[in-house]
């Protein structure tokens, strides 16, 4: 796995020496004695400190000293994001000092500091550059510390979580990073079976034979104009101790590429589509994380993949689709083709009777345009017990959901004609009907996230990549253990 190589090793310490580099972050104006500083130093450090500087940087020559000041925001929420940022802000300085390691520990700050530092410092430290050939020599000479050591009241649960968190989330930016011509729908499948492996859970890997005998008309519709077979993958935690009776289920979608079929994509909005599988990767990567943290919940996971193109003998406008659940679907649009893959997987997931179904997808430009970057969509039948659970934990780890209507109104919009369903509605209230089209292939409680805004980003947003940002992973896993930990509580 490529990003093991480059992703420095979390440990915990329980002391430190006087010539170790560190990074201290504080919650008052005080300077501990444990930094070892000299009366000069302080007093400059604590001149800083009152003039409101963000951190303090003192180089002593054998170590160096990264004073980083809590700033004490309206919510607890935004409090942990900004520390989280601070520290992607101060990547470039920590790699041009060259450390081997860096010890990172706080004074008087919020209980999660040492935590939200080290993860941001880590998804901002990430980069794909695999297929370089040449480096910037001045740079070469510099590199990240290869080991970050901890010293505060985490516990070693807590380091294991944030270690296999992190792996996730780059095993995902690596996913959505490769072109389609290395990472097709195939090798993606083979790139899910072996972190399956590598994490403990089990992948199965249907072939086109075996979808075309499940009848999935949505997903081999898309297919068609592709020279690439689908795929579709089964994933599933199944501990001995699970909590829950029925699974809850993740649904990702997995399009490789998306060139909007015949109906072609123009201008640039072909430009990040080889991260249109996003949805199929941020599961893959949040099963990893709950297989490695052995949570006690029976989890299922479904991912239909292929690419979208126009050639051989591509779908139509006009097109009549019988899915895997019998219903029929008129195409209005081929780049509306995510959700006929997730139709048909979500139809599928059915079978099993889950407690509760969570689709992700980098699914409409509308979701994007309604909320930019700034959080993603969700749309839901389900219980608010999951909703309010949810919402917290997206506070928790800054990846926010902000609800849209789901009201039966909605439908109306995507009624045809020729079949039971129409795959688009108009131009108005694009990210409700695709989630009211989901909606229709399931009678099991639904949760429809679309990360179209969040999931592929244009430039860098802090800690946040452009780069294959893994929108919605550390939200689900956030869920996933949050609600093991309450199940009691809220069953």
């Amino acid at each position: 796995f490529h990003f093991i190589m480059m992703k420095p090793e979390i440990l915990k310490i329980t002391q430190i020496s006087p010539d170790q580099s560190v990074v201290c972050i504080i919650g008052k104006a005080e300077i501990p004695e444990m930094l070892k500083l000299t009366k000069t130093e302080k007093e400059y450090a604590l001149g800083q400190l009152k003039a409101d500087e963000e951190y303090v940087f003192i180089n002593s020559y054998f170590k160096c000293t990264y004073i980083v000041k809590v700033k004490d925001e309206k919510s607890h929420f935004r409090t942990r994001e900004e520390l989280r940022k601070t520290a992607s802000g101060l990547k470039k300085l920590i790699k041009s000092n060259n450390h081997s390691e860096l010890v990172i520990t706080s004074y008087k700050a919020y209980k999660e500091a040492v935590e939200d530092f080290t993860e941001g410092l880590i998804l901002g430290m990430y980069v794909f550059d695999k297929y370089k050939t040449k480096t910037d020599k001045a740079d070469e000479k510099k590199s990240y510390p290869s080991k970050l050591l901890l010293l505060d009241g985490i516990t070693k649960a807590e380091v294991k979580w944030l270690t296999d968190l992190t792996d996730a989330v780059y095993f995902t930016r690596d996913l959505i990073n490769e072109p389609v011509n290395v990472l097709n729908a195939g090798a993606l499948a083979s790139e899910v079976e072996k972190i399956g492996r590598k994490g403990g859970f089990k992948v199965d890997v249907l072939r086109k034979g075996k979808i075309e005998a499940l009848k999935m008309g949505g997903l081999l519709a898309v297919n068609k104009g592709s020279v690439d077979p689908p795929v579709f993958c089964i994933l599933e935690w199944n501990p001995a101790n699970k909590l829950n009776k029925k699974p809850i289920v993740l649904v990702g979608k997995g399009i490789v590429y998306d060139t909007g079929g015949l109906n072609i994509k123009t201008d640039n909005y072909m430009a990040l589509m080889k991260g249109d599988m996003a949805g199929a990767a941020a599961v893959t990567g949040v099963f990893y994380t709950a297989a490695k943290n052995k949570i006690p919940l029976h989890i299922m996971g479904f991912l239909p993949v292929t690419d979208n193109r126009p050639g051989g003998n591509a779908y139509t406008q006009g097109d009549i689709l019988t899915m895997h659940n019998g219903m029929t679907v008129e195409i209005g649009n081929t780049d509306a083709e995510g959700r006929l893959i997730l139709a048909d997987a979500i139809s599928y997931a059915s079978r099993y009777k889950p407690e509760l179904i969570i689709n992700i997808a980098t699914l409409t430009g509308s979701a994007a345009s309604t909320f930019s970057n700034q959080a993603i969509a969700m749309m839901t039948n389900a219980d608010r017990k999951y909703i309010s659970l949810l919402e917290e934990c997206g506070h928790n780890v800054h990846e926010r959901v902000a609800e849209l209507p789901f009201w039966d109104d909605y439908a109306e919009m995507i009624k045809s004609e020729f079949a039971d369903v129409r795959n688009i509605g108009g131009r108005e209230a694009g990210a409700i009907t695709a989630g009211k089209f989901l909606e229709k292939f399931t009678a099991f409680p639904l949760i429809h996230l679309d990360i179209a805004g969040t999931g592929l980003l244009k430039k860098d947003d802090h800690y946040r990549l452009k780069d294959g940002p893994a929108s919605g992973l550390r939200l689900l896993a956030a869920f996933l253990k949050k609600y093991a930990e309450n199940y009691n509580k809220l069953n």
